[in-house]
């Protein structure tokens, strides 16, 4: 079973994607923010993190950069799901590192389409 570190600083939002990709058989270790993230990364590896952009402490970008400095995450997929979607956030994104960019409200069964398409 694929592992995922669903991050975002909203209960309700992590909630609704937990529901989701439990639902289609992964597990999931919630995280608060960047920070929360990083440091549960630290602990155990999981095969993908999906993370929320706008988030206090760190945000989606900078733990996308942070992780990947790490061995152990330099090819892990990374997805940002956020409310942003402007060209220069989803460029930043790549830049840092970041698999994929999708945009909130997600579509749950689009979520986990993406999600198997990325998750080795």
């Amino acid at each position: 079973m694929h592992s995922i570190l669903a991050v975002d600083d909203s209960a309700s939002m992590r909630k609704m994607v937990s529901f989701t990709l439990v639902g289609a058989g992964f597990q999931v270790v919630e995280a608060v923010d960047g920070i929360d993230a990083y440091e549960k990364a630290q602990k155990q590896h999981f095969d993908l993190v999906l993370t929320d952009q706008n988030m206090p402490r760190l945000d989606g970008i900078g733990l996308t950069r942070k992780l990947r400095e790490h061995p152990n995450y330099a090819s892990t997929p990374i997805l940002i799901l956020t409310t942003e979607s402007s060209d220069q956030m989803k460029q930043a994104g790549r830049a840092a590192g970041a698999t994929g960019w999708l945009v909130k409200p997600f579509d749950p069964n689009r979520l986990i389409e993406v999600i198997r398409k990325v998750i080795r």
